[in-house]
């Protein structure tokens, strides 16, 4: 019982430091709109650029 609390508490704690997720532009393979969010839109969208840290595609985030 205690390595399974133990175990719990260490996936809360790892998860606490945890970034938040980048952003990337998305063209629509329909008609080239572009838009700015963190996962796919759906079929019809491929990965334009990126990855941002704000939600309007603004300010590059530095990869490690």
């Amino acid at each position: 019982m205690k390595y399974i609390l133990a175990t719990a508490l260490l996936a809360i704690c790892a998860g606490a430091w945890a970034g938040p997720a980048p952003w990337y532009q998305w063209r629509s393979k329909i008609d080239g709109t572009l838009s700015c969010a963190q996962t796919t839109l759906g079929f019809g969208w491929e990965r334009a650029s990126g990855p941002y840290k704000d939600s309007r595609c603004e300010k590059p985030a530095l990869v490690k």
